[in-house]
């Protein structure tokens, strides 16, 4: 609070401050706030015990204490929110289940009533949560009052990455208290294995660039893509590779393909494979076979179709790439997006087909043609639906869309906190499966090149937003402009 809005301390701080210890964290905050030069104010909206040392504690540094009115007189409280420029909300915490008692949710409504309809609100911090959210689920009861920052305690909760939740939280910011401390050995919080992505996090598994690299140092790619109907595919998904810093691309596409997008993608190395009706043909694994001796990742999918030839020559190329010898395509780590995913569907058994180093990269509709399950179901339950699947099929697996999810066979989990619309647009799950398999050649682990592809797009997504003043206008090239300045922040402290 101090960090986002000390300039605001001389118009003060109000509390509204529940029975239980959400709203003693609320007390505790307004404690130090008050040390610090705030004006303070507490509101009691549920009783707390007797002789309560927080509030006594609060009272004696000069903090204020109100109580709630037994007879619902809720001016006095409007008048106070009006009178200061911050509200913390600390009545509901982590543990609350909808719908409210009628009590709470009235008094809620009266004050998102009053909140808007002032013409300068005040901003609100909530305290671990908004009051009124299911922190496993992600509802919220109709009466939750949005919160412009939300400062939660030792991990965040998943129901604050869930919609509608996560409309209601503005920003997020996570503070440590204690439970990292290895003296304090909790068996549970030990054995958490989901994260969120961070920037440090992503600048350590950001492959490094010595002085003497050529380009054989940082890999090369293979991308087969694309077809007469989706052009643009390859073009988006190499050019990702590329800028993620992969030493060389071969775009595999069908043959007319080349004379429309070379021209665009003068960097690319050229594999042309035989097709049929503007897809790519059977033949064409033959093709592949014979020119991936010095290939370091494949990718395939993006911009296929799902017409037959092709789905031929997923079945034919993933029954050659298991059987192949140890040193041969099969240790290859392996990315399938877009089509190739819903092509994956035809072939009997695909699990146990597809190399264990894949990488799967389904948006909600793909995972639901991959699992039967309904779009509506996946996005109830994006974490628990990923894990499931991703050690169901032993691949690492990318459910695409707002806070993305990866989840990996062995039980490590990473939501990518962002969410977007910028993204939402055809075009850009190319730029990402590029940014993927680029990771990939340059020998970045699946798990991590996947959290780190993603991490990287979502990012971009944001930048190219701020730079053209609007969401509504961002294309998928756009977001491939800004990859270039979130590499260049992940690189800071390069020469």
């Amino acid at each position: 609070i101090e960090e986002n809005y000390g300039n605001l301390k001389m118009e003060g701080i109000l509390a509204l401050v529940g029975s239980g210890n959400n709203g003693g964290d609320g007390l505790v905050a307004l404690f130090y706030l008050a040390q610090q030069g705030w004006n303070t104010t507490a509101y009691i909206v549920r009783p707390r015990k007797p002789d309560d040392p927080l509030v006594n504690r609060l009272s004696e540094v000069g903090g204020k204490i109100k109580l709630v009115d037994d007879q619902k007189d809720y001016e006095p409280l409007r008048k106070l929110i009006s009178e200061h420029a911050v509200l913390l909300d600390g009545i509901l915490g982590t543990g609350i289940k909808l719908p409210l008692k009628e009590e709470i949710a009235e008094f809620l409504e009266n004050v998102n009533d009053w909140l808007a309809q002032m013409e300068n609100p005040p901003k609100v911090v909530a305290v671990d949560c908004p009051s009124g959210v299911d922190c496993e689920s992600g509802e919220a009861a109709p009466q939750c009052i949005p919160a412009d920052l939300t400062v939660t305690m030792a991990a965040v909760k998943t129901g604050l990455l869930q919609f509608p939740t996560y409309n209601l939280i503005g920003q997020m910011w996570l503070v440590d208290i204690g439970l990292e401390d290895e003296s304090l050995s909790l068996p549970v919080w030990n054995s958490v294995k989901r994260n969120l992505a961070y920037r440090e996090m992503i600048q350590a598994h950001i492959p490094a660039r010595p002085f003497d690299a050529h380009k054989g140092t940082f890999g090369t790619a293979i991308l087969v893509a694309g077809s007469l109907n989706y052009t643009g595919a390859a073009l988006l998904a190499g050019e990702a590779a590329f800028r993620v810093g992969a030493g060389l691309i071969t775009l595999a596409v069908p043959q007319p393909l080349h004379a429309a997008i070379s021209g665009n993608f003068p960097e690319s190395t050229w594999l042309l494979l035989p097709y049929e009706s503007g897809v790519i043909d059977e033949a064409a694994v033959d093709v592949l076979l014979e020119n991936m001796d010095r290939a370091t990742a494949i990718m395939l999918g993006p911009g296929f179709g799902t017409k037959l030839p092709t789905e031929k020559f997923m079945q034919r190329f993933l029954h050659a790439n298991k059987v192949v010898s140890n040193d041969g395509p099969s240790k290859l780590p392996l990315i399938i997006d877009a089509d190739g995913l819903k092509l994956l569907t035809k072939i009997e058994n695909w699990p146990q087909i597809l190399p264990s180093n894949s990488v799967l990269t389904p948006h909600p509709g793909e995972m639901s043609v991959l699992t039967g399950l309904t779009v509506p179901e996946i996005q109830a339950n994006r974490l628990e639906i990923a894990e499931k699947y991703a050690q169901e099929w032993d691949k690492v697996l990318v459910l695409k869309g707002a806070n993305t999810v990866v989840a990996s066979p062995d039980g490590r989990t990473t939501v990518i906190p962002i969410a977007t619309p910028a993204l939402a647009r055809a075009g850009t799950g190319d730029v990402l499966s590029g940014l993927i398999v680029g990771l990939l050649a340059q020998g970045v682990e699946p798990f991590f090149a996947a959290v780190c592809g993603c991490w990287i797009h979502a990012k971009a997504g944001l930048i190219a937003a701020e730079n053209l003043g609007t969401t509504a206008s961002v294309l998928a090239r756009d977001v491939l402009a800004a990859v270039i300045q979130v590499m260049g922040e992940l690189n800071d402290g390069e020469r």
